[in-house]
C-alpha cells in the first residue's frame, strides 16, 4: 500500500468527484477504489467492518483511520491550504455554503440526477413519484440562489475559489443529467462552471 490517500468511491457520484477534484486542484495525489453501489458492494460484511459502517461512500481513508462524508473528506484535504480562505468571515462563509450544499441543494439536485438517470421514472416507487416535482422545485430554488449570487461574485465565498465552489460545482455541473432542470436559467452559474473548469489542475468527472 502506498503512503497516499485512499478514496474508497463510486466514480459517477458527484460526493465522490468533490474528493477527486479537490486533490486534483491541490496536486495531492490520492489512491482510488471502486465499488459498484448498484450491485451493493458497499454493503459486503467487509466494506461493513472495514471501510464504512453504515455501508455508504465517499470514504477517504487516511493510514489506518477512515474519514466519511464527502466535505469533510475534502476538508481534510484542504486544510491549510488556498482553498479554505484565511479571512476568518469567508471561511465561515464558506462552511455556509457547504451546508447548504448538503441540505438544500444535493438532496434535490443530486437525488433527481440518481433517480431519473440510474433507478429509473419507471421503477420509482409511489413515494418517489411523489417528491420528484416538491425535489424539482427546491433545486430550481437553490440554483436560483446561486445563480443570484455568482451574477455579482465570481466565486461563492471570498475573491477566489474556495472548497464551496467545488462542493457545489460536483452536483451542478451535471444538473441537467435527470430532464428536469436547465442551466439555461442560470446563465450566472453557467459562467461558474466555465470557471471551475479552467482552474489549473482540473480533472473532469469522467463518468
Amino acid at each position: 500500500m502506498s503512503d497516499w490517500p485512499i478514496l474508497h468511491e463510486y466514480a459517477a457520484s458527484g460526493n465522490c468527484y468533490k474528493i477527486r477534484l479537490t486533490a486534483a486542484l491541490l496536486e495531492t495525489p490520492i489512491e482510488r477504489r471502486e465499488y459498484d453501489i448498484m450491485k451493493g458492494e458497499t454493503r459486503t460484511a467487509d466494506f461493513l467492518a472495514n471501510v464504512s459502517a453504515n455501508g455508504r461512500i465517499p470514504v477517504l481513508q487516511i493510514g489506518d483511520r477512515f474519514l466519511p462524508e464527502s466535505n469533510a473528506a475534502c476538508f481534510w484535504l484542504a486544510d491549510g491550504t488556498h482553498l479554505i480562505p484565511h479571512d476568518r468571515f469567508e471561511r465561515a462563509d464558506m462552511l455556509r455554503w457547504m451546508f447548504f450544499e448538503q441540505y438544500h441543494h444535493e438532496p434535490n439536485v443530486a437525488t433527481l440526477r440518481f433517480w431519473m438517470r440510474w433507478i429509473g421514472v419507471d421503477s420509482l416507487t409511489e413515494v418517489q413519484r411523489a417528491l420528484v416535482p416538491v425535489k424539482q422545485e427546491a433545486g430550481k430554488a437553490a440554483l436560483s440562489l446561486m445563480d443570484e449570487h455568482l451574477a455579482v461574485h465570481d466565486w461563492l465565498s471570498g475573491p477566489d475559489i474556495s472548497l464551496a465552489d467545488i462542493a457545489l460545482y460536483a452536483y451542478t455541473h451535471v444538473a441537467e443529467d435527470s430532464g428536469l432542470f436547465s442551466l439555461d436559467d442560470t446563465p450566472a452559474v453557467q459562467r461558474w462552471i466555465a470557471r471551475v473548469a479552467a482552474e489549473p489542475g482540473f480533472v473532469a468527472m469522467g463518468v
